[in-house]
């Protein structure tokens, strides 16, 4: 995908949404996929036969209110939790085929996580949470992705202080560096502003956007707020553990 296939447009919170023109290999296709819990005698379903295909190079927003399946489907696609039944294929490869130590590897080196709640190690500097990224990796540390990733999202000047010296914006920025410094296809975050004023909000989907726009970064994120999900290519609308609307 070239950057200039790439159009921008303004959305109503001011981060400007990319629309990519061209053809893409879909990097998550999942087919019929569904997903049971057992809890005392009862059967829960929270998936209930989710058809999604996703394009390389595409971001996505999942909406939906609490409890329409939306974070079971980003378990699912990052290979955290297996479906009950259904397919799923995530760059092509098939999770029902793999052992837990294989899915393990394959997130490892292919999918990157940002969560609400940050996740940041609180011993650690900021330098740190992201370097041990590359470390868990295995492929060393790589100091010019990490000086591209610290500089796009703004935080050289805080890679020396611990996470509670951070407010709840600079924690996301540096968990969303940790996720993307190790070049996964795929970045999946759930309610990556569910913790923000509205501020740094702005501020991370703004870094989001550019992570997608800039560096190419696959990224599909579970969001309950309409106007996050305003910044994606495409939204995905979810209730009761189906797909309603695309």
């Amino acid at each position: 995908m070239l950057l200039s296939s790439i159009f921008l447009t303004t959305s109503a919170n001011g981060v400007q949404p990319a629309r990519h023109i061209g053809s893409m290999e879909p990097i998550i296709s999942t087919e019929n996929l569904k997903k049971i819990y057992r809890i005392g005698k009862v059967d829960v379903a929270a998936l209930r036969g989710v058809d999604l295909s996703v394009q390389e190079g595409e971001f996505l927003a999942v909406v939906g209110p609490s409890g329409c399946g939306k974070s079971t489907l980003l378990h699912i696609l990052g290979g955290l939790t297996p479906p009950t039944s259904g397919k799923v294929l995530v760059d092509g490869n098939d999770f029902s085929y793999m052992k837990d130590a294989e899915r393990t590897k394959f997130r490892r080196h292919k999918i990157g996580f940002v969560f609400q709640r940050y996740n940041l190690l609180p011993t650690l500097t900021a330098r740190d949470n992201i370097a041990i990224a590359q470390h868990i990796q295995g492929d060393g540390f790589n100091p010019h992705r990490f000086e591209a990733v610290t500089e796009m999202l703004g935080i050289k000047d805080k890679l020396g202080h611990k996470p509670y010296a951070l407010s709840g914006g600079e924690q996301q920025r540096v968990a969303i560096a940790r996720a993307v410094v190790c070049e996964p296809k795929l970045l999946l975050a759930d309610e990556p502003t569910g913790n923000l004023d509205s501020e740094n909000s702005q501020v991370v989907l703004t870094m989001m956007r550019t992570l997608n726009r800039d560096f190419r970064q696959t990224i599909l994120m579970i969001t309950h707020d309409a106007e996050a999900a305003s910044v994606a290519d495409r939204i995905v609308r979810m209730r009761d553990g189906r797909i309603i609307w695309d």
